[in-house]
């Protein structure tokens, strides 16, 4: 508990100066104000967390958390629970979308098993299982309040230690089977949306079983009785290990004053929760991509978030923070190389003008 305590101390707010700087440098550059867009404030964004109006990115890591689920016991799945520890085991075989995806980014990736329901003989899975995977919140909590601050610390500790090894730039991923439904669980207790609207289909169920995965979740909420003004609470009882650790990470980042990318629903869900636990957090995190799951758009709105991109994906893993990487760092690249009006010779109000006459 101590360990959580002290990173929701020390987050401090963006570096207003820097990000004042930045953005003097920006409309400086040889192009209409504002005609880069999202580029211009990806800039701004990483010298308020830097505090450095240029920045580059030395190492990158997509951190995945993994833990089964207990309601899967109740059928909201596809999948049957031992893909959670086969995909986890994958992802250390180069095979997996977030591998392939985050060599072509240069980007590392670290495997954390934080509860998943099997043992791994695999040097390159960390071990920080807390429990052989949660409960069935269907029957009551998935989690008790000590293993759910448990597992925010795995991924606090997971991210200082990776920071400690130079690492600044982060994504967050995640494995376990069933996690759809405590996402949607833990979207409609924070919102007060009806679940109808914050569950999808996950890994392709049917008609029948995503009207039965609606009911089960409705039923689990009804049944705990989650108190939305405690994040523990909330968690504990309708969340996951994964997305408690991958809370934790984000938090982390956001202590350590490094950025943090949000893949796709389940990560969201995570980031809902740091928000709520501290929303100065916000401020470290960029979204990937928008993800295909209904109740994705939802927390982005809570958070006040923008997706970077819209590809219709809904593989989880972290797959969608490589490419948000790759914009990050061309942002970066644009800050520290593209030319002012001054070094171009040229009159900024004239060029302007000239631009904003011919667009279109």
């Amino acid at each position: 508990m101590e360990l959580l305590k002290s990173t929701l101390q020390n987050i401090q707010p963006l570096n207003k100066a820097a990000m004042k700087q930045a953005w003097d440098r920006i409309d400086s550059l040889t192009k209409p104000i504002g005609s880069l867009g999202e580029i211009e404030n990806i800039i701004a964004k990483m010298a308020g967390i830097t505090g450095s109006i240029h920045n580059k990115i030395n190492k990158k890591n997509v951190v995945i958390m993994c833990g089964d689920n207990g309601v899967v016991e109740e059928g909201v799945s596809n999948c049957p629970k031992s893909v959670t520890a086969t995909v986890t085991n994958n992802f250390t075989k180069e095979i997996t979308g977030v591998y392939v995806l985050s060599k072509f980014a240069g980007s590392d990736i670290t495997v954390v098993d934080v509860g998943v329901d099997a043992d791994f003989n695999n040097p390159k899975i960390k071990n920080r299982k807390i429990a052989y995977g949660t409960m069935n919140m269907m029957k009551g909590p998935a989690m008790t309040r000590q293993e759910t601050i448990k597992a925010i610390e795995v991924g606090i500790d997971t991210i200082d230690n990776l920071v400690r090894e130079g690492y600044d730039l982060f994504g967050t991923g995640e494995m376990g089977v069933g996690n759809t439904a405590t996402s949607a669980a833990i979207l409609s207790v924070f919102s007060g949306l009806e679940v109808e609207m914050s569950v999808g289909k996950g890994s392709g169920i049917t008609e029948e079983q995503f009207v039965h995965k609606k009911m089960v979740i409705k039923k689990a909420i009804e049944l705990n009785k989650p108190d939305k003004g405690d994040v523990i609470d909330v968690l504990s009882k309708v969340g996951g290990f994964d997305i408690a650790g991958l809370c934790g990470c984000f938090l982390a980042a956001a202590k350590n004053r490094v950025p943090i990318v949000i893949d796709g629903f389940i990560a969201s869900a995570a980031a809902l929760c740091a928000y709520k636990l501290n929303p100065l957090v916000i401020g470290y995190i960029f979204a990937s991509h928008l993800s295909a799951e209904p109740g994705a758009a939802f927390i982005m709105n809570e958070i006040g978030l923008t997706p970077m991109l819209n590809l219709n994906m809904r593989l989880g893993e972290g797959s969608g923070c490589p490419l948000a990487f790759n914009i990050i760092e061309a942002a970066l690249f644009t800050m520290g190389n593209m030319g002012t009006f001054e070094d171009a010779a040229l009159d900024s109000k004239k060029y302007i003008d000239i631009r904003d006459n011919t667009v279109g």
